[in-house]
């Protein structure tokens, strides 16, 4: 099992333009949230609590996340993605909000995706490594972290292996 750093490696190869990471500041959390959406029906009561589909995948994610290695950052994107199920569980439960709002964020979500990486000149990293569409909200998170200043030694390991995150000329994507 890849710890946090090496997955973090792995999928910034793949994410290195600015453009790219920013589209999927706001297309992998509409992503997570559509499946939530997606998800959120049929519930069903377990001693006491209301389950669906979608929080059973969230705990199964969950565990995922907290066993990389990294306790921080599984913190971290395991709440980040629980706040996200509990947006999803707000959509009115009528077929066509359901749909509307899963479907369309999904659809907006993906298509930012590949928006950013048509900047980036690469294809996702997914597309070679399912274990990427697990990874994506974990970077994401972790790109947030950064930014507040948390994580350095993860980021200065991150750029050692795979280079420093630019902006490429955009006159030549």
């Amino acid at each position: 099992m890849r710890n946090a750093t090496e997955l973090m490696v792995q999928y910034a190869a793949y994410h290195r333009d600015r453009r790219n990471i920013t589209t999927h500041f706001v297309g992998i959390p509409l992503i997570v949230f559509a499946i939530g959406v997606l998800l959120s029906h049929p519930s069903f009561t377990v001693g006491g609590w209301t389950l669906t589909p979608a929080w059973l995948l969230w705990i199964v994610c969950a565990a995922w996340y907290l066993t990389r290695g990294n306790f921080v950052l599984g913190v971290a994107v395991t709440l980040a993605t629980g706040v996200l199920m509990v947006l999803a569980h707000q959509v009115p439960p009528s077929t066509a909000a359901w749909l509307s709002w899963g479907l369309g964020s999904f659809v907006v979500g993906w298509v930012l995706q590949f928006i950013g990486h048509y900047y980036e000149g690469r294809k996702p990293a997914f597309v070679d490594d399912m274990v990427g569409l697990l990874v994506g909200p974990m970077f994401v998170t972790g790109e947030f972290l950064f930014g507040l200043g948390w994580g350095k030694p993860l980021l200065d390991e991150i750029e050692r292996r795979v280079g420093p995150t630019m902006l490429r000329d955009l006159a030549h994507p």
